[in-house]
């Protein structure tokens, strides 16, 4: 098989720069696709998979790790007011525009970066063809009300440690952090050990938590950031683009947390892989792979 060219940089973005990888070429006249990690405060490391859809079908593919992340500009000492959604849309379309394919592309966000890809797409940008929302909530309040739903599942000391440590305000604790491990084991990613991509992600994060804290929280149910009230949930009817909507049958982004994509983005498709939890490129990647492939290709011919 004919290796694959890959291609990093820095876009300028105001005083800062975002970090992004190249995989494949434009050549194909494929799509091209733009992968948004999750979090807030994630990086690119753990949807790294996505990268072998250009191996699949010779689309160029971009991953980036989106600002305070990753390889890109960080901004320990900046607080909520500075981290917005307001703030990460503007990013992506300097990115496009740095690109140049704001006029024609695709884009798949997971989790965080799905949320951040519907508040692209109700704006309705022309160049977008073809949108894919991996594992993302639609509603805070519903997210945060499902994970605790979830948790109750948990077994009962674990449950005992989490609450001990929220109300004595020692999340920092190894005991409590080892505690919300079962959760993220259960429902977040269910192969054991870790890929390594997965890991470094996590790892990256324990440095350097900054955007997560502020906009999240400090675990997935525990979410007490700037984000616990965002909602899109009477905007979804707005997106235009062809959106297909991906999530996994042990998700924390449960059935009711997408229900609102499933039954108000006009025209979408939803698949469910059937032994995924969060992450159904790491845990299903070659059918999770093929299935957005096989999607993009249906929207490959709109100019």
């Amino acid at each position: 098989m004919a290796s694959i060219s890959t291609q990093e940089g820095f876009a300028p973005f105001r005083d800062y720069r975002t970090w992004y990888r190249i995989t494949g070429s434009l050549e194909s006249g494929r799509l091209p696709l733009v992968v948004a990690h999750g979090g807030p405060g994630c990086t690119h490391d753990y949807v790294d998979s996505f990268k072998d859809i250009s191996a699949l079908d010779g689309r160029l593919v971009i991953h980036y790790d989106q600002l305070g992340n990753g390889n890109s500009t960080r901004l320990p000492e900046k607080g909520p007011d500075f981290w917005t959604v307001d703030l990460f849309l503007e990013e992506l379309d300097s990115l496009l525009a740095h690109l140049g394919i704001a006029h024609r592309y695709a884009y798949l966000g997971q989790s965080w970066g799905g949320m951040l890809g519907a508040e692209h797409a109700v704006r309705r940008p022309a160049g977008l063809k073809a949108l894919v929302i991996a594992n993302s909530p639609a509603n805070m309040h519903t997210w945060v009300s499902e994970a605790n739903r979830l948790r109750r599942d948990l077994p009962a000391d674990v449950q005992a440690t989490l609450l001990r440590h929220e109300e004595a305000g020692t999340i920092t604790d190894p005991e409590y952090i080892a505690a919300s491990r079962v959760f993220y084991d259960r429902h977040v990613c269910r192969v054991s050990p870790w890929p390594p991509e997965v890991a470094r992600t996590f790892a990256i994060m324990d440095e350097d938590n900054t955007v997560y804290r502020n906009m999240n929280g400090p675990t997935e149910f525990h979410v007490i950031g700037t984000m616990k009230d965002w909602t899109i949930e009477d905007r979804l009817h707005l997106i235009q683009a062809p959106t297909l909507k991906i999530s996994g049958r042990y998700d924390e982004a449960t059935p009711e947390v997408v229900r609102p994509y499933v039954e108000k983005v006009p025209g979408i498709q939803w698949v469910l892989f059937e032994e995924s939890s969060h992450m159904p490129h790491v845990e299903e990647k070659d059918l999770c792979l093929s299935t957005v492939s096989n999607f993009l290709k249906e929207h490959d011919g709109v100019e």
